[in-house]
């Protein structure tokens, strides 16, 4: 019986993530679900990733969190549509959830939807809320263990960001061995070095961004 009730709630999620795909397709807005475990630097990266790219874009975030809203209090300062998702003590965020916080954005009027997960490298992995890209940050202070210990959202990723390689001397991190333990999980993901405090190094993950919105409202 339980087998039955958890088929049945991805089921449910599945075909309303197709929904959600569809709606961002239609107004040619590129999606984007960020997941990674706890303090990794998710919303750093997304603080400084919208100042890499204000001006040129139009930004809405929806923000997961169990019970608080800070990390959407950060990004207040961009004056952009914010939705902010509690899950009272649940560890991911699914497509239902989702598609209520898209009721609440004109899409007519967005480039970009960045949601922001709830830290968890779990749970997340299982649910598809109809991004375009899945992009996991991941920490090299967290160790090099965890790309295998957490295979599957190493494997359903699209994109890996290595964060905070600047303290890998640090943290004894051979950051080439990491690369290669993700690129033997997840052959087709894209791997970008960054340290989120460092506008420099996230050139080419801006440039990245760049180019799938583009690409989209080209078709």
């Amino acid at each position: 019986m339980e087998i039955k009730v958890l088929k049945n709630v991805m089921i449910k999620n599945n075909i309303k993530a197709v929904d959600n795909r569809n709606q961002f397709l239609k107004h040619k807005v590129f999606s984007l679900n960020l997941v990674s475990s706890p303090g990794a630097g998710k919303t750093t990266l997304l603080e400084k990733t919208l100042e890499l790219l204000q001006g040129k874009y139009k930004f809405a975030v929806i923000e997961g969190d169990l019970y608080t809203s800070r990390d959407a209090e950060r990004l207040t300062k961009f004056n952009i549509p914010l939705v902010q998702i509690n899950t009272e003590g649940g560890c991911h965020l699914d497509a239902r959830m989702i598609g209520g916080a898209l009721k609440e954005i004109d899409l007519n009027k967005m480039d970009m939807v960045f949601v922001e997960n709830v830290g968890n490298l779990v749970c997340p992995a299982s649910f598809d809320l109809g991004e375009e890209a899945r992009v996991l940050v991941y920490s090299i202070t967290e160790g090099d263990d965890k790309p295998k210990k957490y295979e599957t959202m190493f494997k359903t990723a699209d994109v890996v960001l290595i964060n905070k390689v600047d303290l890998a001397d640090a943290c004894n991190i051979d950051i080439v061995k990491v690369e290669e333990e993700i690129k033997g999980i997840n052959s087709k993901c894209i791997v970008f070095k960054v340290s989120a405090l460092n506008k420099t190094s996230l050139k080419e993950w801006a440039a990245w961004l760049e180019g799938k919105v583009e690409r989209i409202k080209k078709n």
